[in-house]
């Protein structure tokens, strides 16, 4: 067993670094040489609509997620503001039952 393999850890994955690949040959003739270029700027606009199309797509569905979210956290405010009307109902109630029995416990003395 080599140096490298014996402080190698067994969990991790190494990736292998890519190698580079050689540049293709360049055609000689000047107009096989545009044709090739003309090629590649056409691959690489494909790619690149391609791209955007998916791009556009994850904000689209971006937009969806946020709408949704934005009307759950409507809902959510209505009904805080419904809970809030019930608790101040509540609490106007133990005052008045707080004061009714004050009122009880100072006749008594």
């Amino acid at each position: 067993m080599s140096d490298l393999q014996a402080t190698t850890s067994t969990t991790a994955v190494i990736i292998p670094f890519p190698r580079a690949v050689p540049p293709a040959v360049a055609p000689a003739d000047p107009a096989e040489r545009l044709r090739t270029a003309l090629l590649a700027l056409d691959a690489a606009l494909k790619a690149q609509r391609q791209a955007v199309a998916g791009w556009r797509g994850a904000l689209g569905e971006l937009q969806g997620s946020v709408q949704n979210l934005k009307t759950s956290l409507h809902g959510y405010n209505d009904r805080l503001a419904a809970l809030g009307g019930q608790v101040d109902t509540a609490n106007a109630e133990s005052r008045r039952l707080e004061a009714w029995a004050d009122g009880v416990l100072q006749t008594q003395k």
